[in-house]
């Protein structure tokens, strides 16, 4: 996984899953809800993640699943009321 998370931001486990009764899957990226998995795909990501050997390894298939968090450009969420130029 060396060459996978180059700058260790997955140890940080930016994603978390909820799961429903109904088998619905709710992927949250810090907290914010990403993404949704129903039927198949719900079941072949339990089944991900169930094999996972370690901690890392579930956030890396999380990130794989919700895309677009592999290019290294994702940006830091903003807090609102806060203005990033103020010291």
């Amino acid at each position: 996984m060396g060459k996978i998370d180059k700058r260790n931001h997955l140890d940080e486990t930016p994603f978390s899953y909820r799961v429903n009764k109904d088998k619905t899957i709710f992927l949250e990226y810090y907290g914010r809800q990403v993404k949704i998995l129903k039927g198949k795909e719900a079941e072949k990501f339990l089944r991900k993640v169930n094999q996972a050997e370690n901690e890392k390894d579930v956030q890396l298939v999380m990130a794989k699943i919700t895309g677009n968090f592999k290019r290294g450009n994702e940006k830091e969420a903003k807090v609102k009321g806060k203005d990033n130029n103020s010291k």
